[in-house]
């Protein structure tokens, strides 16, 4: 008896957020959310990419490479 009582309380939590799930998706897909996104991590990817951000990574941590220098030399 219990055990049911305690299913009905899963199936309501399961139905709520799942409605609530699709209340998000459907506003992101409203606001062109995913359209934004895209652009957005394409535009990071390019920079990432780019000889100014590689140039930036080795200005601030300029002992990346040594430790893999140090084991590859006996």
């Amino acid at each position: 008896m219990t055990q049911v009582r305690f299913m009905n309380w899963y199936l309501k939590i399961a139905i709520g957020s799942a409605i609530i799930g699709g209340g998000m998706e459907f506003f992101m897909i409203n606001t062109s959310f995913y359209d934004k996104v895209t652009v957005l991590e394409a535009e990071k990817g390019a920079y990432e990419n780019s000889p100014q951000s590689q140039a930036m990574r080795e200005a601030l941590n300029p002992w990346r490479n040594k430790d893999t220098e140090a084991t590859k030399t006996p």
